[in-house]
């Protein structure tokens, strides 16, 4: 009578909601009466509601241990396995029900549900070995809306979405997991991942280690922990090598550590950034913008790597590349250095669209007035169109043009003001010099001196001789 007195109080808890003190009662009638079977399944129904699944097991487990025909107590059993994720010892139990009441809506329902569970795990192993991810996540999900009680899809998912880059979710799984049980290797083991792949490979290593002291045979952690070791020390002596001047044998281990673990696309996308530095400091600047450009693929947020690619970019005279590349670092980060340094590359891209005219006088960009003068004498005399006054219509065209050419460059480099404005990239007509009004002649004339007419004569075949009359 005492303990029907204490189920009825745990009744009246259980239907306003409040089960904690329901617990408290049933637990009280258990006491009371240790051998009945509905007390159990009473105790089993109020931790389901709870959440406490794993508990809640014991209690219906006992509760049909006790009456082997107690159809709610089987029920109970098979919920608590299917919260659990375990779908097959849920199907048994919802079998039983129906050997007991083959009518039964609930048990088919839920019959159903394990065999619809069963189905999704099967989905998600297959994709797992396909390195679907997306799909595994999308099946867990799933899953867990009939085992929300399960750590094991937990920890699949929390696995998934580290591999899919998606850490803060990831930990936030892992992190739910660990908070109610600290000793779980599987949530352990994907803390130390996220930490892994967002290059904080100490701190995995840690992790991973506390994975393996709970569980040694743990073939994941144990992979992950090597690889972690391995970059780790790669990566290190990389920097070390680099910092002593030995870009060779820097060269050659950040070689190495990208072959050790292709999935860490964060420590990937520096050390592909460092070999492109290695690179630049070699000279190999195609390399070095292809090792950069790797880092970006992986990592389309890497500043490190557009600043480096775009001075590869300017070294190589590729300034509309450089340009974009310095763009997108000032987009994302407006420093006044980052701001200078598209600066610097857009004046070059507009230099690069004019003529050279140190490229058509055949001089160094630092050559003296003097240089510059030999240099113009040279080629004038080379371009000249009497010169080639007995040749084709279509050569004097070009060789007339050529001169013309090299009397704009003499005109701008013999000129300290235009020279400077010129190699600063400002607009030369804005000193009221308009190149198509030019007269090379005039120049030539100006340049060599002497009244009379300048002609060339020949002296042999091939050879001329010029003269002013």
């Amino acid at each position: 009578r005492e303990a029907e007195s204490f189920k009825e109080q745990g009744n009246a808890y259980y239907a306003k909601k409040d089960y904690n003190e329901a617990y408290n009662y049933y637990t009280k009638a258990i006491d009371a009466c240790p051998n009945n079977a509905s007390y159990y399944g009473n105790r089993a129904a109020t931790l389901m509601m709870l959440g406490k699944f794993r508990e809640a097991l014991g209690d219906a487990q006992q509760s049909v241990r006790l009456d082997d025909t107690f159809v709610r107590g089987h029920l109970r059993e098979g919920k608590c396995h299917l919260s659990l994720g375990n779908a097959m010892a849920a199907a048994r139990c919802f079998q039983r029900v129906l050997e007991l009441d083959r009518t039964n809506p609930q048990a088919q329902q839920e019959l159903t549900n394990a065999n619809t569970l069963l189905e999704y795990e099967r989905i998600a192993e297959i994709d797992f070995e396909k390195r679907d991810f997306r799909k595994v996540v999308f099946c867990m999900d799933r899953a867990l809306e009939f085992a929300p009680g399960c750590h094991r899809f937990k920890i699949l998912k929390a696995e998934c979405l580290a591999l899919l880059g998606r850490y803060p979710e990831a930990q936030s799984v892992a992190s739910d997991i660990l908070r109610l049980d600290s000793t779980n290797a599987d949530a352990l083991y994907v803390r130390g991942l996220c930490l892994y792949y967002e290059d904080c490979i100490e701190k995995a290593v840690q992790f991973f280690v506390q994975a393996l002291r709970m569980a040694p045979d743990h073939e994941k952690a144990c992979l992950a922990c090597r690889n972690a070791k391995a970059l780790k020390a790669k990566k290190e002596d990389g920097n070390k090598a680099f910092k002593e001047g030995n870009y060779k044998l820097a060269y050659e281990l950040y070689t190495e550590a990208l072959g050790i673990d292709p999935n860490n696309i964060k420590t990937n996308a520096k050390l592909y950034c460092n070999r492109g530095t290695v690179n630049s400091k070699l000279r190999k600047l195609e390399d070095a913008i292809e090792d950069c450009t790797n880092a970006i693929k992986l990592d389309d947020t890497y500043i490190k790597a557009y600043l480096r690619r775009a001075q590869c970019y300017m070294d190589t005279e590729q300034y509309e590349d450089a340009v974009r590349d310095y763009e997108k670092v000032y987009q994302t980060e407006k420093t006044k250095e980052h701001k200078q340094f598209l600066k610097n590359a857009q004046v070059e891209l507009k230099k690069s669209k004019r003529k050279d005219y140190y490229k058509i006088l055949g001089v160094d960009k630092n050559a003296s007035e003097d240089e510059i003068k030999k240099a113009y004498r040279k080629r004038a005399l080379m371009h000249h169109p009497d010169r080639h006054s007995g040749a084709s219509a279509e050569i004097q065209k070009e060789e007339e043009k050529k001169f013309k050419e090299v009397g704009e460059a003499f005109t701008i480099l013999s000129d300290p003001k235009k020279k400077a404005r010129y190699d600063s990239g400002q607009d030369l007509e804005e000193d009221g010099m308009n190149m198509g009004d030019f007269d090379a002649n005039n120049i030539f004339k100006a340049f060599f001196g002497g009244p009379g007419n300048f002609s060339f004569e020949a002296s042999g075949p091939g050879n001329f001789f010029f003269q002013f009359g």
